[in-house]
This record gives structure tokens, sequence and C-alpha cells, in this order.
């Protein structure tokens, strides 16, 4: 096997495998640190065999195997109790193979108690959320930095310090009481909605998104939903991640480049996502108590539910994110409300929401503000202003295809302020 086909075989066992992998490893070692490093020496293993011997027909009790054995070499190496007792326990999985075949059915639960444990109370809400994007999604440090707009020494900062609150307060590696989840349910669905909103739009690289992250993330809203039937929001956040990712093969085109929501071939939407998507909204919205994703849901329900942007009802749109803005105010919401008022009210009405936003500091440097400034001044014949707006979006964007995108909707605006300039001359 060539060098290339075992990383394509190593990217394609770890988007499946990785989280679930250190999930197992935490459960048994109660060590973040030593899961992460003997995971990572696994990996090493693999790279190193896999060529001379192929890739094995379960790579991921493979790499399984690997990591608890490297696991018995780093404790017996610590002179401490609690190594010893982890000997133990590794010495455990040694004789008692057949266990490490029979591990896949009781992976989810541990990958639901690492969840959890990365949620609790006790960590900073920062912290919580740089960790689990760390061990459960598998992004590196440098991307755990992107995805929270922070920079990496602070995101290396906070997963350390996650790590020492959970080892040295003890907290255990287990799912919460009855008593517990309303304080720790919400706390894990951001988490979830993070991997999400980084996979289907990756906040740097060559491409428009993760498939992996969105993957994982529907899969952990899966087996949210599972364990948690009567959470309102667990069922309203995945039906949210369905009904946008039901888009995901009509927002790239053919040559690889953005196509945006107005401009998407419907068709290629995937009906059976959005089908699925909308029975869950009508669930979480049951009794008219939903949260704020279902709200979200259902204002993606009503994108995905119309033949085209035209006939969307935009005015029951505004009034789902009116409701938002009384529930999760927020500076992006407020953005939102203002693209949805201009589709509804028209492009005057949407710039002045728009301006009255120019001094949140969350939008200074985000492009999608300049950028819908930009569309509504292209609408409204202010190409020089345009243009100087899709100049400031194209500045704060951080993937390729982005920039790509607004240097076409910069010549495109440049284009007719050369043509309004010929008419205006003669």
């Amino acid at each position: 096997m060539s060098e290339s086909d075992v990383h394509r075989s190593l990217e394609s066992v770890f988007r499946a495998e990785r989280s679930v992998l250190l999930a197992s490893l935490v459960q048994r070692y109660r060590d973040l640190d030593l899961a992460e490093e003997v995971t990572s020496d696994a990996i090493e293993s693999a790279l190193k065999h896999w060529p001379v011997d192929g890739v094995p027909a379960r790579p991921g009790a493979w790499l399984l195997t690997t990591a608890r054995r490297k696991a018995v070499d780093r404790l017996r190496r610590d002179q401490s109790l609690s190594a010893k007792v982890g000997v133990l326990q590794a010495d455990t999985d040694r004789s008692e193979p057949n266990r490490l075949n029979s591990l896949d059915e009781s992976l989810p639960d541990d990958r639901l108690q690492l969840f959890f444990t990365c949620a609790h109370p006790a960590l900073a809400a920062g912290d919580r959320l740089a960790l689990t994007l760390r061990c459960l999604a598998g992004l590196t440090t440098g991307e755990v930095a992107r995805a929270l707009l922070i920079p990496p020494a602070t995101a290396a900062q906070r997963i350390v310090r996650a790590k020492n609150k959970i080892r040295v307060a003890q907290i255990p590696f287990r799912l919460p009481g009855p008593d517990e989840l309303a304080g720790r349910v919400p706390m894990v669905l951001e988490v979830v909605y993070s991997i999400f909103t980084e996979g289907y739009s990756a906040t740097s690289g060559d491409h428009v998104g993760r498939i992996d992250l969105t993957d994982e993330a529907l899969g952990m809203g899966r087996l949210l939903r599972a364990a948690l039937p009567e959470e309102s929001e667990v069922t309203g956040l995945l039906a949210l991640m369905l009904l946008v990712d039901a888009r995901r093969d009509a927002r790239i085109g053919p040559d690889g480049e953005i196509v945006l929501l107005a401009d998407q071939d419907r068709r290629l939407w995937n009906a059976e996502f959005i089908a699925e998507g909308k029975e869950l909204v009508v669930e979480a919205l049951g009794g008219g108590q939903g949260g704020p994703y279902a709200a979200q849901a259902a204002i993606a329900a009503l994108h995905d539910e119309s033949p085209d942007a035209d006939s969307t009802d935009w005015p029951q749109i505004v009034a789902l994110y009116d409701v938002l803005m009384t529930r999760t105010p927020s500076a992006i919401v407020a953005l939102n409300r203002a693209v949805a008022l201009a589709m509804r009210d028209g492009a005057a009405p949407g710039l002045r929401e728009l301006d009255r936003l120019a001094d949140e500091a969350s939008l200074r440097r985000y492009h999608p503000y300049p950028m819908a400034r930009a569309d509504l001044l292209q609408r409204l014949g202010r190409f020089e202003e345009a243009a100087v707006e899709y100049r400031r979006a194209l500045d704060f964007a951080r993937t390729a295809p982005e920039k790509r995108l607004l240097r076409r909707r910069l010549a495109e605006v440049s284009t007719c302020r050369g043509q309004a300039d010929i008419i205006t001359s003669t």
C-alpha cells in the first residue's frame, strides 16, 4: 500500500473513530492527557505498520488495542500509586482480548460521558467549549482558535486549564443525573452546534466546509436525541442541523465555488433530511415553548420548503428572528434579522437596520456584515459604496472560496459602476 493510500485510510478511520477511540480511553484511564498521547502513539504505529502489513480489517479495533498497549508502557514508567492501579487495569485488557472486540457496543455511551464531562459547570464556559472541540471534534489547537475567534495561544491555555481543572477537581467521567441535566445540556448543545458550524462554513483553508465535522455533529445530535428524547432543544438542534445540511450539495458549484442560498439549485437539496427536520421542528415547538434552536430550525424549514427565495415566507422569518432577539439577543441574530427585513420590506429599510449595528464589536471583523451592506447598497444602485464594503469583507474573509466569491462580487459591482458612469455622461 502506498503512503498516500495509508494517509487516506487513516483519515477515513479517524473521521469515524477518533472521538469514539478517545472517549473509550478516557473512560478507561480517567486521564485526558494520557488518552490523547496514546491515541497519537497509535497513529504513529499505524503509519509504520500499515504500509507493510496492510490496513487491518477492523482498523478502529487495531488502533484501540495499540493505544491501550502504549498506555500500559507509559503507566509502568510512572511509579505513583494511581499509575500502578492503571497498570493492573491495562494488564486486564491484554489478558482479555475478546473484550476489545466487543467494545464497539459501549463506545457511544463512553462518548456521551466525555461530552458531559467536558461540559461540566466547574469549567469556565470558554474552557468547556475549547476542550470539547479539541477532544470530541478532533480540531487542532489552531482550528479551535479560529472556530472561537481567539488567538492560538489563548485556545491552548483554555484547553490546558480545562484538563487541569478536571484532574485537580476530580471531575468524574460519567453521565449526569436527572437533577443535573438542566444545567449541563445547554453547553453540550452549544458545543455540538459549534462543531457543525465549523464544518459547514470552515473558518480557514481552501475549502468551503469540512464534511467530517458536519457528519460528526449530526451523529452527536442523533446520539443526544436518543439519550434525551424529552429535551425539546436537543430535538430542535438536530432539526436545525438536518435542515441546514440538506443544502450541502447545492451550496458548492461544479467549479468548487460558493453558491449563495438565493442562487442554489433547490432540486439538489436532500429531501430526506428536509422531511425529517420538519417533523422534528413540529415536535420541538410542541406547545409553543420551543427554545432558540427550535426557532432557528423553524426559520431553516421555511427556507427549505420554499421553491425559490422570492416566494419564501419572509414575514414569518422576521417574526421568528424577533422571537430570537427576545430570548437570545446577539449581533449575529440582529444581522440575520436585518437581511430578512430587507427581503420583506426592501433594501433601504434593511440597510437602516444594518447601520444600527455599525458599532457592534463582534461584527467589526465579521465579513458577512460588510458583505450584507454591500449587497443592499448594490441593490440600491450605490455602487461605489458597495465596492468599498466588498473590499472590507474581502479583508476579513478567511477561506479561499469566500475570497473568490467576494472578488467576483467586487468585479460585478465595479462593472455596474462603470456602466452607470457611461449612462450619466451620455
